[in-house]
């Protein structure tokens, strides 16, 4: 394929899927008796068009960012992490125990290791217990990772209610050391946004992602056995093996993502706060096509549509918006394979 086509293929669909997804819109506002230029004037204005709404949509990107490329990084190796809200929950939680046990005064830069580690264990065990169960047993990740869910959370709640929480609230004591600025810290515009330095992290997580997926050996196994498993495994290629830690590197991702609610916004662990972000995650993936440059944007799409349902809702119902989200993800899965199509048949009839 050439460098041309290869281009036309991965923008081409996206953009055929968004220009779809405009039209539904249209068709929505309108019959909400309201011009879609003015919904659409009214939902940049109130979130790219001014710092704080800007700082809300960089704050709801970094989280769909981690949970975007833990679906992502499962779905090329052939599984459906479908339980990222889990383990975004279950990394927040054990940072936030870091925090509680950490003495009062230790600069970010020094406890930050220590919150990763916490962070990427805590959702890296939750993504590798269906791991190890389908790689052993042949157990489906997709209902292992949905029961998980349930289990992991009723199990942050019980913990967080009982052993660790403030009287009369549903969230654990305040860090005490180690939480990272907000952009509103540094830059006076952004005052009053949940916006953080996590954003840094989420940025880095792409691009180390996209390092090991294109660039390494154990990538190359991920993508191989995502591909057509029988015939990575007639290669050498351990299957079981790359089960397991795809879907526990899946994990360890969506965990870290929680730091950007316990260490960047609240500073504490509050039972609820993972609540969308987990199953919003896999249309970002999909939406991405499982790439994280093309994740990293859609987690900006999508945070921008969340942030700006907030901005539209005095003229039109903020559900509008929710419905427009879904709808961008009906017009990718629709409309991608038959760009694809038509692109193709297109080069073999010029080819002739």
């Amino acid at each position: 394929m050439s460098r041309r086509a290869a281009i036309e293929e991965a923008l081409l669909p996206p953009l055929v899927a968004l220009l779809l997804a405009a039209v539904v819109g249209d068709a929505l506002i309108l019959s909400f008796g309201q011009s879609p230029g003015a919904v659409y004037k009214l939902l940049l204005e109130g979130t790219w068009g001014n710092a704080y709404g800007f700082g809300q949509v960089l704050y709801k990107a970094t989280t769909l960012v981690f949970t975007g490329l833990a679906v992502g990084l499962g779905l090329r190796a052939g599984l459906f992490n479908i339980g990222a809200e889990s383990q975004l929950a279950a990394g927040g939680f054990c940072a936030a125990l870091v925090g509680l046990l950490l003495p009062a005064g230790i600069p970010a830069l020094l406890c930050l290791p220590l919150y990763l580690l916490a962070a990427a264990l805590g959702g890296g065990v939750v993504g590798a217990i269906p791991g190890v169960l389908k790689a052993r047993f042949g157990a489906h990740e997709v209902i292992v990772t949905i029961m998980l869910n349930f289990i992991v959370l009723a199990l942050l709640n019980y913990l967080t209610s009982a052993r660790v929480h403030v009287p009369d609230t549903l969230h654990t004591p305040e860090i005490k050391s180690g939480a990272l600025p907000r952009l509103g810290d540094m830059f006076a515009p952004f005052h009053g946004s949940a916006a953080n330095v996590t954003i840094l992290l989420a940025v880095v997580a792409a691009v180390a992602l996209g390092w090991y997926l294109f660039r390494t050996r154990s990538g190359f196994e991920l993508r191989a056995v995502g591909l057509q498993a029988r015939a990575a495994e007639y290669a050498g290629v351990n299957v079981a093996s790359v089960t397991w830690r795809a879907l526990a590197l899946s994990g360890a991702i969506a965990g870290i993502g929680g730091l950007n609610y316990v260490l960047g916004y609240k500073h504490y662990y509050e039972e609820g706060f993972a609540t969308g972000a987990g199953f919003l995650g896999i249309a970002v993936a999909l939406v991405g096509r499982n790439h994280p440059v093309g994740i990293v944007i859609a987690a900006l799409l999508f945070a921008t549509l969340s942030q700006g349902g907030l901005a539209v809702n005095a003229i039109v119902p903020k559900q509008m918006v929710d419905v427009l989200q879904a709808v961008v993800i009906l017009a990718v899965a629709v409309s991608v394979p038959e760009v694809r199509r038509l692109l193709s048949g297109a080069r073999r009839r010029s080819d002739a």
